[in-house]
């Protein structure tokens, strides 16, 4: 696909009303729509200019805060699937998750619903999102999707605070029947400034633990962490002689983490399924907030314009610093990386962490010849 000419998802952060108030929410939701929401006529513009990225228009993925709590919905997935504009659903596991509306949303063509797991325990996830009995909820919520014929995504959003519980989380993907993981590496904006990163040598063992539990069944995918198509590459090239533990220096987190992987799992069930386009902020993906304003992606706070009074598509096609981020036009050892056009490295974090969206990112380990 030409990432030039279209990003292959849009995120539509339609708006920030949630009932949760999860410890790392990118969006810093609230209990009720923040001011300034694209409006329902608004949103209707917005999906008919979204298919002006054709023949093939991007999926459109509606998320939020809560996307349920959005009363007009159903009105705007209709008329996504009049314009032939796929959508997928990002919403939360609250009071608003219901049969019913589900139902509707199916038969309106919605395919694909994500749901964020953050541990594999109760007291894990329950004390990341705050909000008792919410674990059990989310896994029967999985359950009840995929009865409604919907495919599954499981998000995690890996932290110090679940680490740790990776393996675990991957034996719940594999158990609910989910389609895909997709692993959310944190960068330091929202409420997630105050949750600790992992080390660029946690976020290797992590890479490494991610490939190997994309040998079960399920698709293997990540946000913010790039870096993992490098790993990926090395893994499927790699003849070991030894332990992968061995052969790529990996460290504790790793040798912990893989042995419980293949206990809770048992032996792999097929070839690895870890996403390998060369995806990145702004390259492949574009994000437009509740107001309107699109960015490169939702972790990435860089304004480029609003679509009340420009076109999605010309911001993604002629924004300079999209077309930088596309040319991979990076300092520091992004910059002079082999790997840089595969990989590119997270630009939101490069931003967060110098100030700089071309910089290099600080969390990976790799250096470059």
């Amino acid at each position: 696909m030409n990432f030039d000419e279209a990003p292959i998802l849009v995120f539509w952060e339609t708006t920030r009303a949630c009932e949760l108030a999860c410890r790392h929410c990118r969006a810093e939701a609230m209990p009720e729509p923040a001011p300034g929401e694209l409006t329902t006529s608004e949103g209707l513009r917005l999906i008919r200019q979204l298919a002006g990225f054709g023949p093939r228009p991007p999926v459109l993925v509606m998320t939020g805060g809560d996307v349920m709590s959005r009363p007009d919905l159903l009105e705007l997935v209709a008329a996504a699937g009049q314009v032939g504009v796929p959508v997928a659903l990002a919403p939360s596991v609250t009071s608003r998750l219901r049969t019913g509306p589900l139902e509707e949303l199916r038969q309106l063509g919605v395919g694909s619903v994500s749901l964020s797991l953050d541990g594999a325990t109760a007291a894990t996830h329950e004390g990341i999102r705050g909000a008792h009995g919410h674990f059990g909820e989310t896994v029967a919520a999985l359950h009840q999707l995929r009865s409604l014929g919907f495919k599954v995504q499981v998000n995690t959003a890996v932290m110090r605070a679940n680490v740790d519980e990776l393996a675990g989380v991957a034996a719940i993907v594999q158990e609910v029947g989910a389609a895909s993981w997709e692993v959310f590496f944190l960068v330091q904006v929202g409420r997630g400034r105050d949750e600790q990163e992992l080390s660029p040598e946690e976020n290797e063992d992590v890479a490494h633990l991610l490939f190997e539990a994309s040998h079960y069944g399920f698709a293997l995918r990540t946000v913010e962490g790039p870096w993992c198509r490098r790993v990926a590459a090395w893994r499927k090239a790699a003849t070991l002689t030894t332990t992968p533990a061995a052969a790529f220096r990996l460290g504790p987190l790793y040798r912990r983490q893989s042995p419980l992987l293949r206990e809770l799992l048992g032996q792999p069930t097929g070839p690895a399924q870890m996403a390998s386009a060369g995806t990145r902020d702004g390259k492949g993906i574009f994000f437009v907030a509740h107001d309107g304003w699109a960015y490169p992606a939702g972790f990435l706070p860089l304004r480029l314009g609003n679509v009340r009074e420009q076109g999605p598509v010309g911001i993604y096609r002629d924004h300079p610093l999209l077309r930088a981020v596309r040319a991979a036009e990076f300092g520091g050892r992004c910059g002079r990386c082999e790997f840089k056009d595969v990989c590119g490295g997270s630009r939101a974090r490069a931003f967060a962490s110098s100030g700089d969206p071309l910089a290099e990112d600080p969390a990976c380990a790799y250096i470059p010849a």
